[in-house]
């Protein structure tokens, strides 16, 4: 369920109330009004309704705003859940805290919530920033205890304790992944990215190459096959060390690793406390199924930002590629290349246009239909691209769309077809082997044929004899 369609289902029954222009928003139950259009109040509004919708505890039970005695400055619970109809026995206290704050701040939103939690002897603590979210067994732990107190979820109404995983396949004794809007999406791999860069820690492009690990790693264990009620393995298991997940999560990549050793030829380079950080945004997305085009446009954000900076790289703009391929003969048997490949714009576009094909000829989650587009993404369709950097990027990018990324290789589009080959050691790459060739090669760039004697490979590249000089010569 969307943030969206929450809100919705709220509305229906009553739970919330907006006024006329939606600036303002009611919480029924307890009959209080703050602006919706402050950002921690929008998750607010989506912890509340979660606590009601999903967990099963009772509005009358859920207050909001609530004093805590005995701390100095006077402070301020933003939900607390009591188990009792007086409001007497607080249960779950709640930390709301807007998207785009900074991990350090987070941190301090837990210390804040533990503060919170304790003041009130309530037992457990949710921190969220909608974005990212923590939970704490308070009350069975020493009060300076938040490792072996983390818990993957707070507890359902009715039970004592949550289950040791929180995302399970179909939701069966836990929560299915969620899809996520673009908006979501972009900020999820924005804040993940900026734990890994960590103000300077490591270069953004390092940052990004760590990150990019993880979501294969993520994407992957999405695809593993696995009984209803089973647990996704990339999430955060109720009281493990953090080195156990990064253990479990290195043991997913080297997994995936076999099956495509070219994705990624370096290890994961992060600390256990690095990678649990990331986890946390990462784990409660369902990448596989949110839609292709607010993933696509997610990533396509991003990496446009991150890229200019880094790279000095530019992607070539969507309506020109839409326009580039939608202009060619295109259809599922072609075989077709981009040599300076990018990210994956076209490729991705290639392969968009063919599932466009599919969908005029066969149902949608049929196996014929899978197959179509399947068949073309794993053998049809081809990129080069000379940054080894750049190019798992493009990997990565294709796997995010259902994959397509077998073909992607790091090298020297202009180099000759044999030494391609030898250099990558993948046969595919003959020379007058392409139907369709689409592709918005580098530009500015001085290439000095000192360097590399290019122009002489290439009909084109050659100057041929002058007539004069043929004629007062004799040369044929």
């Amino acid at each position: 369920m969307t943030s969206q369609q929450r809100l919705q289902t709220g509305l229906a029954p009553g739970l919330i109330q907006f006024d006329a222009k939606q600036k303002n928003i009611n919480y029924r139950s307890c009959n209080k009004n703050y602006r919706y259009s402050e950002p921690e109040e929008k998750v607010r509004a989506q912890v509340y309704l979660k606590l009601i919708l999903h967990y099963g505890y009772a509005p009358e039970r859920i207050d909001l705003e609530v004093k805590v005695p005995h701390r100095t400055p006077n402070n301020i619970a933003d939900i607390v859940v009591f188990s009792d109809d007086g409001l007497k026995t607080p249960h779950i206290v709640v930390e709301c805290k807007q998207p785009d704050i900074s991990e350090a701040e987070f941190k301090q939103a837990i210390e804040q919530g533990f503060g919170n939690a304790n003041s009130i002897k309530a037992q457990f603590l949710w921190v969220t920033s909608e974005l990212k979210e923590d939970f704490f067994d308070v009350a069975n732990s020493p009060s300076m205890e938040r490792e072996a107190n983390r818990i993957a979820d707070i507890p359902h109404f009715g039970k004592d304790k949550a289950n040791s995983w929180k995302f399970t396949r179909g939701g069966v004794d836990g929560i299915e992944l969620e899809v996520v809007e673009q908006n979501t999406l972009t900020q999820i791999f924005r804040k993940a990215h900026d734990a890994l860069w960590a103000g300077g820690k490591r270069n953004p492009a390092e940052a990004f190459d760590e990150l990019s690990k993880l979501i294969f790693c993520k994407i992957s264990d999405e695809r593993e096959l696995r009984k209803i009620g089973e647990p996704y393995q990339f999430q955060i298991c109720a009281g493990e060390p953090k080195e156990a997940l990064l253990a479990r999560v290195k043991a997913l990549y080297e997994k995936g690793r076999l099956k495509d050793a070219e994705v990624f030829k370096d290890d994961i380079r992060l600390t256990a406390a690095e990678l649990q950080t990331v986890v946390g945004y990462l784990a409660p997305i369902h990448f596989n199924k949110t839609d292709l085009d607010s993933k696509g446009r997610a990533l396509e954000t991003f990496m446009g930002d991150f890229f200019r900076g880094e790279f000095g790289q530019y992607f070539t703009p969507r309506p020109i590629v839409q326009f580039i391929v939608n202009s060619l003969p295109l259809h599922h048997d072609q075989l077709v290349l981009d040599p300076a490949c990018g990210s994956g714009g076209f490729l991705l576009h290639f392969l968009d246009a063919v599932r466009r094909e599919a969908d005029a000829h066969y149902s949608q989650d049929s196996q014929d239909h899978y197959k179509h587009w399947h068949n073309f993404a794993e053998h049809k369709l081809f990129g080069i691209e000379i940054s080894e950097a750049i190019a798992r990027t493009a990997k990565m990018n294709m796997i995010i769309h259902d994959d397509g990324h077998t073909n992607v290789v790091a090298f020297d589009g202009l180099a000759l077809p044999p030494v391609i080959e030898a250099g990558t050691k993948h046969h595919g790459f003959q020379a007058e082997r392409f139907d369709l060739i689409a592709t918005n090669p580098p530009f500015g760039a001085d290439v000095k044929n000192a360097e590399k004697a290019y122009m002489a490979e290439y009909e084109l590249g050659c100057k041929g004899v002058d007539w004069i000089e043929a004629k007062l010569k004799n040369i044929n």
